[in-house]
């Protein structure tokens, strides 16, 4: 196991002793959680955007399909 120094100011501080009491843990535990979850947060925040741009890439190609079906639509068929 690693040791981490961590300076902080009395806010931060007064906060994760709340934190620490309500949720009956550890000030270490609580800090390993909040990094996992930021972690979490930043990976799906990352995947969002990598959708966002696809389907910005793939959105006038499927315009362009839709046109075509809705010509298709009084041909008779």
């Amino acid at each position: 196991m690693h040791t981490i120094t961590l300076k902080s100011d009395d806010t931060f501080y007064n906060t994760l002793e709340d934190m620490v009491k309500t949720l009956n843990t550890t000030k270490s535990d609580l800090i390993r959680k909040a990094v996992v979850y930021y972690k979490d947060a930043l990976e799906k925040e990352r995947l969002k955007e990598q959708i966002k741009n696809a389907s910005f890439k793939v959105r006038e190609e499927s315009l362009k399909i839709s046109r075509e079906f809705d010509a298709t639509i009084n041909d008779g068929l």
